[in-house]
């Protein structure tokens, strides 16, 4: 078959998505150490707001690798295999779970945590649409 069923806007998503996470990782981590000096802080609820963090910035690395590559372009998208596409959609669960712990229930959110996680949210939410239509495709 010589038609290309990868998604180049997905494929432009996950480039955005990337760029962006390294953004919204450090903006969070600076806001956090901010919260932290600013406010009272419990001691008991900063560590596992941190961890929170790191937790889902260790979920993102497999969660765009498996859809895409950026040396190789041998996983998910570019190469039209679904499972891996698949597995990173399951992944993003996660994710998506972790950005409403730090938009609702972390222990201060302030309003760039509100916009920051919103716009997370919009493109991991895009992103999964366009990954459920590329799996729809290769199949």
């Amino acid at each position: 078959n010589s038609h290309q069923l990868s998604s180049v806007p997905l494929q432009i998503l996950f480039y955005v998505n990337g760029i962006y996470y390294i953004f919204y990782f450090l903006a969070t981590l600076a806001m956090i150490v901010y919260k932290s000096e600013v406010f009272s802080y419990p001691d008991d609820f900063l560590a596992p707001d941190l961890a929170l963090l790191f937790i889902m910035a260790i979920l993102e690395v497999p969660r765009l690798h498996l859809a895409f590559c950026f040396l190789r372009g041998s996983k998910g998208n570019l190469s039209e295999e679904e499972a891996p596409l698949g597995l990173s959609l399951v992944i993003t669960v996660g994710s998506v779970i972790l950005s409403v712990y730090f938009l609702v229930w972390q222990t201060y959110v302030l309003k760039a945590d509100v916009i920051l996680n919103a716009l997370l949210l919009f493109t991991y939410g895009l992103e999964s649409v366009l990954k459920v239509v590329a799996i729809a495709a290769f199949v």
